[in-house]
């Protein structure tokens, strides 16, 4: 997963409500008499304040300046100006309303002065955003002012960003001044949808793993999400009282000191000197959530002079002398003791805390602890993996992404509170291996999922990714299998899917590398963990493009399947958002179709992709790092994004949706509820309801997405349709080779407004609504902005 991705705002939102007018009088399907201009404020005369009214300032990498400059204009008085000296790739941008499926010119006028690209730049250009190659020749030097244009089709694009850019793909230096720029309708297509059904006409089976997800050690996908542990930093990474602690002092904090050389985990332990003036001394944490009537279990190591007796630990959840229970502890020395906790809380609270004091003298010291809700199991959330079988994804890719090009999977191991607390290594947070490779591959077992584990080809070296793959496979009288066994775990787990590293073409990756040794790194790797267990399946790192064109020349007897990933921003227009995912999904199976008949390497061959990340990226974080929210408009996306994969069926193998919880993800969780996003309503339908064998869909379906595919034996088909569009739509069908009924079983998702979403705690905004009888046939009426997936009985 990348660290950065650019996000679009600001100007967006004020413009969909002219994406509505614009997609009804689309389908007039009359050429514009007059070509009238749609930008607004096209030569930037009109201001508000210091900024060109309808138009924004973006920064897309390095450092520039933005400038209306009075004193150069093509025509009127003013330009917009972007110049940078260390180089920059920058644009003033503005969102414009246009018809989809149509046909537009845009144009415009550009001055430079001395603008040299840098890199893979191009130059100064006007170009549509998010729409490669859409783009206008580049200006570079020193030019007078020059008129460019473009003529493009919009297709499933009901609104567009226009960028007048400086750079482009890459850094710049120089000045340019963009002026006069005009966005003009020349025709348009009547939409009127169709879909012609041949369900004689099929295709590839659909892997069930396409419905796969993803997790990763970062933000609240694990810890906080998945794993039920309550208390932050349990093994005191940060010392306490730390801006990055949520430990506090209890009493006088110059009491409480780190000492290093008494740690009973990590490389110090909090050790609370008392005064023996009856003052309270020790460590508390707040901000823990409990529920009135349950219990909360845990334990906590303690070391102690006799003066220090007893130790007191509390649950508290008010701010009555009787809002907490308290554990009496006075069965301690000097060495580290583990002590149950058992606590049930007697109210609800938001801002419970847990306190460890005493009001002795000499000292003591908290060597770690732990607290769950006494209804965890092995350690997990019930309430999340409730949820998470609903959603009942048939493979869990982990531990990364980034995480895992600094991972170690031995810290990993044996008892849970001797395991060392570290820096996360690609994000922000402590990592506390609390959740190893023995607990991952509980979770699938509890879930009934394929686990699918990634190894370090980043900082990590083909003897650990072996190793690794011993530890899980081997024989109980293997080295590794040994350790597994002395771990608790003497039979094999048998896991299948293994990637070898994550995105190892990118600067932000642990360890990247270039290709020309990457290649020769994989096939180390793939040799190696193929000599502990041949009959794994081996996924590789591609990225469409020069990357995976050489990993596949170099490395096709290596590799079974090769790994895809890609992240959508938010796109203006509904339309054109939703449109964003089956276009990304498109152009990664035509590259390796492609590559198909363009490597010799690959003949013979069924190499297929695993596009083990895809999902939209965009907006803040709600749910802690990169916990970003998703709306309706999103699980529409995601609906398209699997149609499009039911089309791609013989080339993509294996999708996981990144990620699964909190962050990015399907499912978001407060500290006592969790609830499905949109996008994980979507995923838990299809996964439930969807065919398995697609079925050829023709016709002009737009602006609607349609899918069709038999269940197995044949005796039930499916139809799956995706409106992204404000107006409810009329589809007539077109049958062959099948009679269907007149009635059909309806599962439905919609919603009054693109940006609805489901709140965790609260009830839900968007649902799967069932329908057991509708009509079916000839023709459908689809709502606005909905899912609609129809079961239909065809035989018994």
């Amino acid at each position: 997963m990348k660290k950065a991705l650019f996000m679009i705002v600001g100007l967006v939102a004020c413009i969909l409500f002219l994406s509505e007018s614009s997609l009804s009088s689309a389908a007039s399907g009359q050429a514009a008499p007059v070509a009238s201009n749609i930008i607004v404020n096209p030569s930037f005369e009109d201001m508000d304040g210091a900024a060109p009214k309808g138009w924004f300032q973006a920064t897309h990498q390095g450092r520039g300046v933005f400038e209306i400059d009075a004193a150069v204009a093509h025509s009127g008085g003013r330009s917009a100006k972007i110049s940078s000296a260390e180089g920059g790739d920058l644009s003033w941008s503005t969102v414009a309303p246009v018809k989809p499926f149509s046909k537009y010119r845009l144009s415009g006028w550009i001055k430079t002065q001395d603008v040299k690209p840098l890199g893979r730049a191009r130059g100064a250009l006007f170009n549509i955003h998010g729409l490669d190659p859409l783009q206008t020749k580049p200006i570079v030097g020193t030019q007078d002012w020059t008129r460019v244009e473009l003529l493009f089709d919009t297709e499933a694009n009901d609104a567009l960003q226009i960028n007048g850019l400086f750079g482009g793909w890459g850094r710049a230096t120089g000045a340019a001044w963009f002026d006069d720029v005009r966005l003009e309708l020349l025709s348009s297509k009547p939409m009127n949808p169709t879909a012609a059904i041949d369900a004689a006409r099929t295709g590839a089976p659909i892997s069930k793993y396409i419905y796969g997800q993803f997790i990763e050690h970062l933000g609240r996908c694990i810890y906080q999400g998945l794993w039920a542990e309550m208390l932050e930093d349990r093994k005191f990474y940060y010392p306490v009282g730390d801006k990055d602690s949520p430990w506090k002092a209890v009493g006088d904090a110059r009491n409480v000191r780190m000492n290093p050389i008494r740690p009973y985990v990590g490389v110090h332990a909090p050790e609370i000197r008392l005064r023996g003036n009856g003052d309270a001394g020790g460590v508390v944490q707040e901000n823990l959530a409990v529920i009135k009537g349950k219990g909360y279990t845990g334990r906590i190591v303690l070391a102690a002079d006799p003066g220090a007796l007893p130790i007191r630990v509390s649950l508290v959840w008010g701010a009555g002398m009787n809002d907490r229970q308290t554990l009496t502890i006075s069965d301690l020395t000097t060495g580290y003791k583990t002590v149950p906790l058992s606590f049930k809380a007697e109210a609800s609270s938001a801002a419970a805390r847990l306190e460890i004091a005493s009001t002795g003298k000499e000292a003591f010291l908290v060597g770690t602890l732990s607290l769950m809700p006494e209804d965890n199991v092995d350690g997990f959330r019930p309430d999340v993996l409730k949820v998470l079988k609903e959603l009942d994804s048939p493979v869990y890719r982990w531990p990364g992404g980034n995480f895992v090009s600094g991972y170690n999977w031995r810290d990993g191991l044996g008892d849970p509170d001797k395991r060392p607390p570290r820096k996360n290594p690609a994000w922000l947070g402590v990592e506390h291996h609390d959740v190893g490779i023995h607990e991952f591959l509980n979770f699938c077992r509890l879930l009934g999922t394929d686990p699918y584990i990634s190894v370090n080809s980043g900082q990590g070296n083909e003897t650990q990714a072996a190793d690794e793959v011993e530890y899980a496979n081997g024989a109980a009288e293997t080295p590794m299998g040994r350790l597994r066994a002395a771990n608790g775990h003497p039979q094999p787990w048998v896991v299948k899917f293994w990637s070898i590293g994550n995105e190892m073409y990118g600067g932000w990756q642990l360890g990247s590398m270039p290709l020309a040794d990457y290649v020769k790194k994989h096939a180390r790797f793939a040799q190696a963990m193929r000599a502990k267990d041949p009959s794994i399946r081996l996924v590789a790192v591609g990225a469409v493009g020069s990357w995976s064109e050489g990993m596949l020349a170099a490395n096709a007897e290596a590799m079974d399947l090769m790994s895809e990933h890609f992240y959508c921003g938010e796109m203006p227009g509904l339309m054109g958002h939703v449109a964003q995912i089956p276009r990304e999904v498109k152009r990664i199976a035509d590259a390796h179709r492609k590559y198909r008949t363009s490597i010799p390497a690959l003949q013979g061959k069924d190499i297929r992709v695993a596009l083990d990340e895809w999902n939209y990226w965009y907006g803040p974080h709600v749910f802690g790092e990169l916990g970003t929210r998703y709306f309706l408009k999103d699980g529409l996306g995601i609906a398209a994004g699997l149609h499009e994969y039911f089309r791609q069926s013989d080339i993509i193998y294996m999708a996981n949706y990144a990620q699964t919880v909190n962050v990015i993800g399907a499912i978001k969780t407060t500290k006592t509820a969790a609830e499905f996003e949109t996008t994980g309503l979507v995923l838990k339908l299809y996964r439930a309801h969807y065919g398995t064998v697609p079925i050829k869909v023709g016709g002009a379906p737009e602006p609607l997405d349609v899918a069709a595919a038999w269940k197995e034996g044949k005796k039930v088909l499916t139809v799956a349709v995706v409106n992204p569009t404000r107006e409810a739509q009329t589809l007539p069908l077109i049958w062959s080779g099948v009679s269907v009924p007149k009635s059909a079983r309806l599962y439905l998702i919609t919603g009054n407004d693109p940006q609805a979403y489901n709140d965790p705690g609260k009830e839900p905004v968007i649902k799967i609504q069932e329908v057991p009888n509708v009509p079916f046939g000839s023709r459908l009426t689809v709502p606005p902005m909905s899912v609609s997936l129809y079961e239909v009985q065809v035989g018994k």
